[in-house]
């Protein structure tokens, strides 16, 4: 697993995760962790506790990050309402890593490769108020293998994600 701690990816995340304060270290975790389920069970915690980013895209071709409790699906009729537009769409894996730059089961709630032109938009950005309840949470670091400790706190700091219900 010594090769994903090189992935350009991860190296990112690292990097930004000490510019915008975040106090955990790049976990690399020997098994998958492309899903919560599977990130919670390699790293002996709640699934609840997965703070995943996953990727739609908006009607105007934005794209759309939510960070999301792994204990629950998101609800996008739900959130469509919250943000008043008819509905998200759901992003291929081609959309997530051209919006992203890293590849899903890695996205990371930071660390995007953007530059806020039309083809290359900053996010929209939610997170889930379900994932406020955990001291501690887990996020992807820009590779299946990586994860992160952080708070629901740094989170909204670091990603200044709007805090909205996002699912049950």
């Amino acid at each position: 697993m010594e090769d994903v701690a090189k992935n350009t990816s991860v190296k990112r995340i690292a990097a930004e995760m000490r510019e915008r304060g975040i106090s955990g270290d790049v976990t690399i975790l020997s098994d998958s962790a492309r899903t919560a389920a599977e990130a919670a069970a390699a790293l002996g915690i709640q699934v609840g506790q997965i703070a995943a980013s996953i990727v739609f895209k908006l009607p105007d071709g934005r794209p759309l990050l939510v960070i999301t409790s792994g204990a629950h699906r998101v609800d996008t009729t739900l959130v469509a309402a919250n943000l008043g537009v008819e509905k998200l769409h759901r992003a291929d894996a081609d959309f997530v890593k051209s919006a992203s730059g890293i590849s899903i089961g890695g996205v990371s709630p930071f660390g995007w490769q953007h530059d806020g032109s039309l083809a290359n938009p900053v996010p929209v950005v939610l997170i889930d108020i379900a994932l406020a309840v955990f001291d501690v949470v887990w996020a992807a670091a820009g590779h299946s293998h990586a994860v992160f400790p952080t708070t629901y706190e740094e989170l909204i700091k670091s990603t200044s994600a709007q805090p909205m219900k996002v699912g049950d």
